[in-house]
Parts: structure tokens; sequence; C-alpha cells
């Protein structure tokens, strides 16, 4: 009889073995379904593409306007939706178009410097798409510099 019980139980740790088995075989072949798409299905795809990736405010006053502008262009064959735009930090904050941007078309993001700290910017900003290249990376950078700095600056360049 005992040689019996433990015949059951290894039976039926067989069986829950082969069970987990056949999940996770069947979660394998559930993962190739959901394969990104191929090259031929993505050509027709939207694609962003911006004038530049870098923007340089250069010296910049203290509390000087600090806005810039990234135009981008949608060179694929699809409307291109931007769904976030986020910077590495407060100081930073972008804004970007809300509806669809057809095929050929361009739009901008804009994007707003807080002036009010001294010292140098270097920033950068995530955008966010449908396109092919759904992660592009802006950076910003800078140097934000008293008044007093740039009158200085300006009175040695003149001697």
């Amino acid at each position: 009889m005992r040689y019996f019980i433990k015949y059951c139980r290894l039976k039926k740790q067989h069986f829950l073995t082969g069970i987990f088995f056949l999940f996770f075989i069947s979660g394998l072949f559930a993962q190739d379904s959901m394969s990104p798409k191929s090259d031929q299905e993505d050509s027709n795809a939207p694609e962003i593409t911006f004038e530049k990736l870098i923007y340089d405010y250069g010296n910049i006053k203290q509390n000087e306007d600090g806005i810039c502008e990234f135009v981008f262009k949608n060179t694929g064959n699809e409307p291109l939706i931007l769904s976030n735009a986020r910077s590495t930090c407060g100081f930073t904050v972008p804004s970007w178009p809300n509806e669809p941007i057809l095929p050929g078309h361009t739009n901008k993001i804009k994007v707003q410097y807080n002036t009010s700290r001294i010292g140098p910017i270097n920033k950068s900003i995530t955008v966010s798409s449908n396109a092919k290249n759904s992660i592009v990376v802006l950076f910003i950078k800078g140097n934000v510099g008293t008044v007093n700095e740039e009158n200085k600056r300006e009175r040695n360049t003149e001697k």
C-alpha cells in the first residue's frame, strides 16, 4: 500500500509538471503572434523627422525668454500622433500638438526653459509617437548668466 501511495504522488507530480510545461509552450507560441510587424507592414507607418535635434541657446541672460521650437515633419505615409513629450526636469516644459499630423505636413514642439536659474543648460526632451522611430530624444543646451556677467563679457570683448 505504501508503494501505491508513492506511485500516485509521483503520477500527480508528473501530471502537474506536464500541465506546467504545456502552459509554458503555449505562452511561447502566443508571444510569436504578438511579435512586431515585418518591414513590409511598417512601410506605410508614419515617420517623424526633425530639422534639428539640438537647440543651443548660447549665452542668455537670467529671466530672458527661454522658448525654443523643434520643427518636425511626418515623412511617413500615415498620420503621425505624438503621445507624449517629457523633459528631464521641471525647469523644461515641452508642449506638442494633440491633433494628428498628416503625411508630408510639418508642425513644432515648443519648449519653455525657465531661465531664472543661473548656470549651464543641458536638458533632454523625450518625444513618444506612433512613428517607426517611436522615441526621439531632443536636447537643449546653453548657459544662463546674470545681467552683470553679460555686461562684463561685453566690456571684455570691446577691449
